[in-house]
């Protein structure tokens, strides 16, 4: 299957610097270019890309604002926000709007194009250890978008004793391999639990689910 992309930045500089590498790969094409979050969300509905590489700072709608939309018009693609910092608080927003996860805009062209194999393949994007970090340092800061007068057991009834385990592991920041060796389990299985923990609570990705565990207590803010 050829990877559909979409690029949103305001700089075109760095929107021909990521189409050269991206398009020097098999199986990737570029499919459009935007430079504002607006035209990011038209071109989402007409080109129906499979990873969108979305720029947080732009004139007009930036690009948290146009993962929201994007997000909640059911779209299929996702979203990798594109930050300058390592720990920005737009990308934790990101997250929180949507997106699948995050780059740095000075990723090694190789890293670049793993990291848009892996989320188009519905794979995790994001070191999780670097989504526990931002969720640290941020989400204090942010208000919760869920009630939080929901108990534990309502939010997680549908949950397996198992899963919810693999759950924890997850928002604590361990690989499928990290938690396969803790949990004596081959990979494989742990990804059909990861999958089925996403089915039950109606979670995009990983990501989505390290969010939750934390927004609802499973997992406490260091």
């Amino acid at each position: 299957m050829t990877i559909r992309v979409l690029l949103v930045d305001d700089q075109p500089l760095l929107r021909l610097g990521f189409r050269m590498v991206l398009e020097a790969q098999t199986g990737i094409l570029v499919v459009g270019e935007a430079s504002s979050g607006a035209e990011a969300v038209r071109l989402c509905a007409r080109l129906r890309p499979n990873v969108i590489m979305m720029d947080v700072r732009m004139p007009g709608m930036d690009g948290i604002a146009a993962t929201e939309r994007i997000a909640a018009a059911d779209s299929s693609a996702k979203v990798l926000i594109l930050t300058t910092f390592d720990l920005d608080e737009y990308a934790f927003a990101g997250l929180r709007a949507g997106a699948s996860g995050f780059l740095l805009k000075s990723v090694e062209p190789a890293e670049l194009v793993n990291s848009v194999r892996a989320v188009a393949a519905g794979d995790a994007v994001v070191a999780p250890r670097i989504t526990r970090e931002l969720l640290n340092k941020f989400a204090h800061k942010l208000p919760s978008s869920r009630d939080h007068n929901s108990t534990l057991a309502s939010i997680f009834s549908q949950l397996t004793d198992r899963e919810r385990e693999v759950l924890m592991h997850v928002a604590q920041g361990l690989s499928n391999a990290e938690i396969a060796a803790a949990l004596m389990l081959s990979e494989a299985t742990v990804k059909t639990h990861v999958s089925r923990v996403l089915t039950k609570l109606a979670l995009r990705d990983r990501v989505q689910a390290v969010v939750l565990a934390y927004e609802t207590g499973l997992v406490r803010r260091a």
